[in-house]
């Protein structure tokens, strides 16, 4: 395959891109197609690697509304309509609703995805549903499952027995929610539980840590610590860690610096944190976001991510990643023209490292021949216009094409 005519990552002059058993093999200007070569012209639009959705919830998508909506808005109001679903939860009804949400996703040229599933079930209802659907859609997207305790290791019966199940069962990494135990105390021993079982079965880590607009909510300096500790290092990812936007300034930046010693990974999730975030103030209101812009700034690899896709915490939702990045730059205010423009890496290069995905993942010579042509010119065009992915490309396969709408004006 060769892909004609594309600005490779911003890069001012355009570029041939040749892509051979599944591999990138030459990168250069005008190169010419060969005898039989499937060309692809890119018009001069904008070439990425693929899209990461470092974070999202497959067991729980698509149930907006039932058995009732979120009317509070608040994560516990939502947590809550979900306890209620489960009951209807089945293996057909998981399979069903995340199979349909990750052919949306590619759609728009994501190919790779961290799914969180919920464990605090006896059952383990969404469990092996999730194991067979990332199994059947690795053609055309790559799936890591995360075991989520989404009521807590310690303040939900057997909880660690349950994430042990589940690890045994072959997620791919191990989650927590400390925020949610009854006392802080128990917050921290279930970082200490959860960071033992990742190293007992040799899996990654991702926590929802902190996503409360409580100051005093601190697990995420145990979670930085353990990681540091235990030499897990990059392995280790804290999602969300929305309480780190009401810290005091002296607290958030030693929090920081052991952040960075710790090679932690942080996952922010714009749409989900602004709307989830702040609903128990009155005026003024707190972004409920983390400290994006201060993160990134002192070397904290941060990613974006949709989180949840039409379910009791997000109404709204349609797999497309520049939707977290579009709320992002605004509520982090990341909106100078070279930030617009780098944008693009909290959902691709960064979430790819979130996901311990670096070694294969680029548009480089000897990689995966996997890649994304974007409407626009560069990135910068492309959020301002919201461009849709023209083609998405995988190993050198023809996943999807879209025809980019067009208007045309009566007057």
């Amino acid at each position: 395959m060769l892909i004609r005519n594309v600005h490779i990552e911003n890069a001012a002059e355009p570029s041939d891109v040749r892509i051979e058993r599944g591999v990138f093999s030459e990168i250069a200007p005008l190169l010419l197609p060969a005898d039989g070569e499937q060309v692809i012209d890119g018009e001069g639009n904008l070439l990425l690697p693929p899209f990461v959705e470092p974070h999202v919830h497959l067991d729980s998508c698509l149930t907006a509304g039932t058995p009732r909506w979120n009317e509070s808005g608040t994560l516990f109001e939502g947590i809550a309509i979900f306890s209620e679903y489960k009951p209807r939860l089945t293996p057909d009804d998981v399979k069903e609703r995340a199979m349909r949400a990750l052919r949306m996703m590619a759609s728009h040229g994501i190919q790779h995805v961290r799914g969180h599933v919920d464990v605090s079930d006896p059952h383990l209802t969404a469990l092996e549903p999730l194991l067979e659907v990332r199994r059947e859609v690795a053609d055309f997207i790559d799936v890591q499952l995360v075991a989520f305790p989404q009521e807590g290791i310690l303040s939900f019966p057997d909880g660690e027995a349950l994430l042990r199940r589940a690890a045994e069962a072959g997620v791919d990494a191990v989650g927590g929610c400390p925020h949610i135990e009854h006392t802080r105390d128990m917050g921290a021993e279930s970082v200490r539980i959860l960071m033992d079982v990742a190293c007992d079965y040799d899996l990654l880590v991702d926590v929802h840590c902190d996503e409360i607009d409580d100051p005093a909510s601190r697990n995420l300096e145990v979670l930085a610590a353990l990681a540091l500790e235990t030499g897990l290092a990059e392995r280790v990812t804290a999602s969300h860690t929305t309480a780190m936007g009401s810290y005091p300034d002296a607290y958030a930046s030693k929090l920081i610096q052991l952040l960075v010693r710790a090679q932690l990974n942080i996952i922010s999730n714009p749409l989900v944190n602004m709307h989830l975030g702040g609903r128990f103030d009155t005026y003024p209101k707190r972004r409920g976001l983390t400290r994006v812009k201060e993160l990134a700034e002192a070397g904290v690899n941060v990613a974006f991510g949709e989180d949840d896709l039409q379910d009791p915490w997000h109404p709204l939702g349609n797999g497309d990643m520049i939707d977290p990045v579009f709320m992002g730059v605004y509520a982090a205010h990341l909106t100078g023209y070279d930030q617009l423009q780098d944008s693009y890496r909290f959902v691709t290069h960064n979430a790819a490292r979130a996901l311990h995905l670096q070694d294969s993942y680029g548009i480089e010579v000897g990689k995966p021949g996997s890649c994304v042509i974007v409407a626009a010119p560069n990135f910068y065009e492309a959020l301002r216009t919201h461009a849709p992915v023209t083609h998405s490309v995988r190993r050198g396969q023809l996943l999807a094409v879209t025809s980019p709408a067009k208007t045309k004006l009566l007057f």
